[in-house]
């Protein structure tokens, strides 16, 4: 599963070939979460508030690069990596 960004101690990533709506991955001290791209909320999993606040807030940032690493991964293509916050 290709990393896509990391950031105070959060991962992000993509699956290759996934199913369902577009989303991503996320993991953090022991947490996992599945973010849905275009609805900016949690599917599954759960995060410490903090970090998620944190991520919501980046993934506003980011929108379109995630549902363009969500679609080349979906091919098979390398994801590509989005900049953690500044």
């Amino acid at each position: 599963m290709p990393e896509i960004s990391r950031f105070h101690g959060i991962v992000i990533r993509v699956h290759w070939r996934d199913h369902g709506k577009p989303h991503f991955h996320v993991e953090c001290r022991g947490h996992q979460a599945s973010i849905d791209i275009e609805k900016l909320q949690v599917n599954e999993g759960d995060l410490p508030p903090r970090v998620e606040r944190i991520v919501l807030k980046w993934a506003g940032s980011h929108r379109h690069e995630l549902a363009e690493a969500w679609r080349k991964a979906q091919l098979g293509q390398d994801p590509g990596k989005i900049a953690p916050p500044k």
